[in-house]
C-alpha cells in the first residue's frame, strides 16, 4: 500500500476524531461561560478554537478536482 492510499484510509478516522474533539471543546467553552462567569475569556477562546477545528475539517472534507 502506498503512502497516498494509506493517508486516505486514515483521513476519515482523523476527521471524525477532530470533529469529536471540537464538539467537546465547544461544549466545555459553553460550560465555562455558564458556570464560571469570571473566566469568560477562556470560555470564548475555547469556542473560537472549536470553530477553527470545524473550519479545518470543512476544508479537508471538500473534494478536490475531477
Amino acid at each position: 500500500m502506498n503512502s497516498v492510499a494509506q493517508l486516505s484510509s486514515w483521513s476519515g478516522t482523523l476527521l471524525s476524531l477532530l470533529m469529536l474533539a471540537g464538539l467537546m471543546l465547544a461544549a466545555g467553552g459553553v460550560w465555562v461561560l455558564v458556570k464560571q462567569p469570571r473566566n469568560r475569556r477562556q470560555g470564548w477562546l475555547m469556542i473560537v478554537a472549536a470553530l477553527v477545528m470545524f473550519g479545518n475539517v470543512a476544508i479537508w472534507a471538500v473534494p478536490v478536482g475531477p
